[in-house]
């Protein structure tokens, strides 16, 4: 932005931190907010989880190829389930966790509903569902716990455990289930029972955040169909000593309202665009339960504290403003953060939400940066505002973006340069008064010098009643020959409509000539060392200048040459004119000039390479063509006098360019 150091008011520096750590403590409180900070734990989330489970625990899975192979409507009879249980149990599992709810008598009739009690006493270990409904009536609408059927909670049977998961506002699963009979909870029980002194777990406060173990299907997973047939499909102790957890891994439309309730968003889902079922999330809580790794969040007085020192520490490093090192504070300041926040949340557990800290300075980096943007900026005004008097504006606009170069010396830049006069005015200034020349003047000074502005160029100075003006410099740009050409026609056609305002004010008109040259041209401050001008010098720069003067012999009143012709393509139709050669200089230069009229543009090229090749009459018939559209054409007229002196002249006397001796 800009180079040199600004002070800030003090007072206004402390009012903005003040300000900004209002603001971002009171978006704490807000629900978008805080989903934005959510934002935060699911990257840390992300990065910090081992992709794999660290615990014996399997889950097996009710997809669609169990539905297939199992070929019965959903629910399922009981048998099925036990059949499952017995098979588990035989395979060596520690606690087998069923994610299904048993709440009715199955349509198969009791002696169904039998075997599966059966299995269950047969296990010992097993670990129903228990859910909740909404359901809604006319006189009323209330949330239900859904329980399986006491037959299967005998004593001698098995225990349930509440499944369900506390979403976060905006639907992703994060939290511990905190129900004093949640379903890891039971299993925790269950395991402590079968296996006393096993696992020792702390239960995490309310509140708690699930450590995963990564995305979905991160847990071994092993096909429904594969455990009835486990005979044929698995070793015979596939779950020694491990937690089972079966329950629904549905994509498919088996049955939509299970997977629908089934399927749950994760801080993984939003870069893997992928849902984890239900039976996974107690995985990833019973990994966090038996890690002790269960995520604390942090106090609600943290991030507050967190915001308002990060505000203090802006407001003292960054009360002298400058981009990059104010830039470097804030990276610093960025960078600590989040490494205090990884480090707490892989050490100790604790998640500090630390997007608002993070706002704040980043915040407090854009307001300061403001202040000290308009301070420079009015102090940059008044700094033109006295420049701009005495140097065109771009020269200015050139030295304010890179004040390092106000010294003398130059650099070699490809420019287009331009030259202007107006014919005969020395005459017109001896008929006129000192008023109305100055009036001419400066009426046709400001509508050229806009137009040269338009079309990206720099009026370098005026001379007398001409003007020179650049292209290329002080701002680079790779049309510059277009530009040129185009703002030359754009002046010629300005001149026609400002003599009709001349006429209006009862004073006479003008004619202008101008001549473009592209070059390579050295281009700076040069002049004393207290007193200089942006200037471009060269030898091009001359060639220029005197090709505006060429415009005199033929009668144009625009003249390039073929180096600008080149450059500028079909931005204009261009007609040759000549090949020159001007005086102080040996090579020959082909000249052209702007003409709309295509058939005057190509009788004009047959005409030049008829002569050129020794062809006089077709050269002279050409011209005649070229005259009978355009009967006054000067570039005609000169070159017909030529064919007839080459036609009387000796062979020797032939000459490819034409010297011009007094321009």
């Amino acid at each position: 932005m800009f180079e040199r150091q600004a002070s800030l008011p003090p007072r206004l520096v402390l009012a903005l931190a003040g300000a900004v750590a209002a603001l971002f403590c009171a978006l704490g409180f807000t629900t978008p907010w805080r989903v934005l900070e959510l934002k935060g734990f699911d990257a840390l989330t992300r990065a910090a989880a081992p992709n794999a489970s660290q615990f014996p625990i399997t889950i097996v899975a009710i997809d669609e190829a169990s539905f297939a192979h199992v070929g019965k409507q959903w629910p399922w009879p009981r048998e099925v389930y036990a059949r499952a249980i017995d098979q588990v149990r035989k395979a060596g599992a520690l606690v087998i966790a069923l994610d299904v709810v048993l709440d009715t008598h199955s349509n198969s009739g009791a002696a169904d509903d039998q075997r599966l009690v059966e299995a269950l006493r047969t296990a010992g270990n097993v670990v129903l569902a228990s859910n909740r409904v909404y359901e809604e009536t006319s006189v009323s609408r209330q949330w239900l716990r859904v329980d399986p059927l006491p037959v299967f909670l005998d004593a001698t049977c098995a225990v349930n455990g509440y499944v369900n998961f506390e979403l976060d506002p905006d639907l992703v699963a994060r939290r511990m289930p905190f129900a004093q009979d949640a379903f890891w909870k039971r299993i925790v029980e269950r395991l402590s029972a079968v296996r006393p002194g096993l696992v020792r777990v702390e239960p995490p406060a309310r509140g708690a955040m699930m450590r995963y173990a990564g995305g979905d299907h991160t847990f071994p997973y092993i096909s429904f169909y594969q455990v009835l047939d486990a005979g044929k499909s698995l070793p015979a102790d596939a779950f020694r000593d491990q937690v089972v957890l079966i329950g629904r891994d549905i994509k498919a439309n088996v049955d939509v309202h299970a997977a629908q309730a089934d399927l749950f968003a994760t801080p993984f889902t939003a870069s893997s665009d992928g849902l984890m079922p239900g039976v996974e999330l107690h995985a990833n809580a019973l990994e966090s339960a038996f890690a002790g790794a269960a995520i604390r969040p942090a106090e609600r007085a943290w991030p507050t504290a967190l915001i308002a020192l990060v505000a203090a520490l802006c407001a003292a490093a960054m009360r002298r403003w400058r981009p990059l090192a104010s830039g470097a504070v804030l990276v610093a300041i960025l960078a600590a953060l989040g490494g205090v926040d990884w480090a707490l949340f892989q050490r100790m557990n604790v998640w500090l939400p630390v997007f608002g800290a993070m706002a704040s300075a980043a915040s407090l980096y854009l307001a300061y940066g403001a202040v000290a943007f308009a301070v420079e900026r009015r102090r940059r005004g008044e700094i033109r505002r006295a420049f701009s008097l005495y140097v065109s504006e771009e020269v200015v606009d050139h030295v304010m973006a890179h004040p390092e170069r106000l010294h003398l010396g130059g650099e070699r830049r490809e420019v287009t340069m331009m030259f202007t006069d107006l014919e005969g005015f020395t005459t017109l200034t001896e008929r006129l008064g000192a008023e109305q020349v100055a009036q001419i003047l400066n009426l046709h000074f400001t509508r050229a010098t806009a137009i040269v502005k338009a079309h990206r160029g720099t009026v370098n100075r005026f001379i007398g009643d001409a003007i020179m003006a650049m292209w290329g410099a002080p701002v680079e740009d790779a049309e510059q020959a277009a530009h040129a050409v185009l703002a030359a026609c754009e002046m010629q056609r300005d001149v026609e409509s400002l003599n009709v305002e001349l006429a209006a004010r009862a004073l006479p008109a003008i004619r202008m000539r101008v001549g473009v040259h592209s070059c390579v041209a050295v281009i700076g401050n040069l002049g004393a060392a207290d007193r200089f001008d942006y200037t471009a010098i060269g030898d091009g720069v001359n060639l220029a200048a005197r090709l505006e003067g060429v415009n005199k012999l033929y009668g144009t009143g625009i003249l390039l040459t073929g180096d600008t012709a080149r450059k500028a393509g079909a931005a204009v139709g261009l007609r040759p004119v000549d090949r020159v050669i001007v005086k102080g200089k040996t090579e020959p230069v082909e000249i052209f000039t702007p003409c709309d009229d295509l058939a005057v543009r190509e009788a004009t090229q047959r005409a030049i390479a008829a002569c050129r090749a020794h062809r006089l009459e077709d050269s002279e018939r050409h011209w005649r063509e070229v005259l009978a559209r355009a009967p006054d054409d000067g570039v005609a007229r000169i070159h017909l006098d030529r064919l007839r002196a080459l036609a009387n002249a000796p062979g020797s006397a032939w000459k490819d360019a034409v010297e011009l001796e007094k321009l």
